[in-house]
């Protein structure tokens, strides 16, 4: 699962540097912002907790949200090809590819955009909760579609095999993009300091904007994207603070990563719960829970970072890796959903009325 085709392009096709086993000595670093480690000075190394990093996370992942909403709703129709967030997780990951290879040039010019495209926007481009969910909704055929046990199992490994292969293929063609690319961003000319304090104040307002777009636009638009909006930073926020905390504490395995997708896969499928019981709650409640779905928990877990960690790892590891994450996945979606569906309490399509 290496993306590194050549052993002699391996210093420059990814930004990270493979101990003798394997390991990935720098694999804690990949959502935070570049550091001494590219061969940046000093003077342009940022603090992962430094107020402009987290202050460009935000228009990072609203913009994200935005896009996953975006192209699952352009993608969706009768007679699809494919199923509809496949887009996303793909193009997140062809993105996350390019930054990771191009994150020495991201630090010359101006360190905290380099997260807010990696973390901030592929991130949330890219969602592990959304991935699990549909999957399990093919093995209980919740659309309740004209197929038998066994096509729901083939529909599932499907989406599964996919969804992965289109991950991990876009990341390393991402990286092949960005070292191709590379050569030409070597030297950029640093951010001025009032551009970046301009940024950073943008940023700050793009946070309070999310707010007026909720109350003041027509309610129909608060299940589709304004309600997912109010929670897409905090859920983004999340996602970096277990990232900067947990993985650093196993170079082998990054515990960040994976508590971050399990604890939003297990928030998906509570509120999926809630969202379908047989007295829905009030159509604002439904729109909040949606969006706690497509913002909180789309944003809290990501794809992006899932599919660049098992890259770094040798087949074996990243097999590990992958797997493990796969049916720990499954298994909290059966433990939350499974008895809610089987007791007849809970319908396996939504209940919610938005109107």
């Amino acid at each position: 699962m290496s993306a590194n085709l050549n052993p002699k392009e391996s210093a420059t096709v990814t930004p990270l540097s493979q101990d003798g086993d394997g390991d990935v000595s720098e694999r804690a670093s990949i959502d935070r912002p570049p550091s001494s480690h590219e061969g940046l000075p000093p003077s342009k190394v940022y603090h992962p907790l430094a107020f402009p990093v987290l202050a460009l996370l935000i228009p990072g992942s609203i913009m994200g949200a935005l896009a996953r909403l975006g192209l699952q709703a352009l993608a969706t129709y009768e007679g699809q090809s494919i199923f509809p967030l496949a887009y996303a997780q793909s193009l997140g990951c062809l993105i996350m590819g390019f930054c990771l290879a191009i994150k020495e040039p991201f630090g010359l010019f101006y360190g905290p955009l380099y997260t807010a495209f990696t973390t901030g926007f592929c991130g949330s481009l890219t969602t592990f909760s959304g991935w699990q969910l549909d999957i399990f909704n093919s093995w209980v055929n919740a659309a309740s579609s004209r197929r038998g046990g066994l096509r729901d199992f083939v529909d599932g490994i499907g989406k599964s095999v996919f969804t992965l292969s289109l991950s991990l293929g876009s990341v390393a063609f991402g990286m092949r993009l960005g070292h191709a690319t590379k050569p030409y961003l070597r030297a950029p000319s640093p951010l001025k300091r009032t551009p970046r304090y301009a940024i950073s104040v943008v940023s700050v307002l793009c946070l309070a904007a999310v707010f007026p777009t909720f109350f003041r636009l027509p309610t129909d638009f608060r299940h589709r994207a304004t309600a997912a909006l109010l929670f897409a930073y905090p859920g983004v926020l999340t996602r970096y603070f277990l990232s900067l905390g947990l993985n650093p504490l196993n170079p082998s395995f990054p515990v960040g990563t994976f508590a971050a997708n399990m604890l939003g896969t297990a928030l998906v499928a509570t509120f999926h719960v809630l969202q379908s019981t047989r007295q829905p709650p009030s159509p604002t409640s439904c729109a909040i829970l949606q969006g706690l779905i497509d913002g909180y928990c789309g944003c809290l877990t990501t794809v992006s970072t899932f599919a660049v960690e098992v890259v770094s790892f040798h087949i074996w590891k990243g097999s590990r890796y992958v797997l493990g994450s796969w049916v720990v996945a499954q298994l909290l979606l059966l433990v939350i959903l499974g008895p809610s569906f089987w007791s007849a309490h809970v319908s396996k399509t939504i209940t919610c009325s938005w109107n």
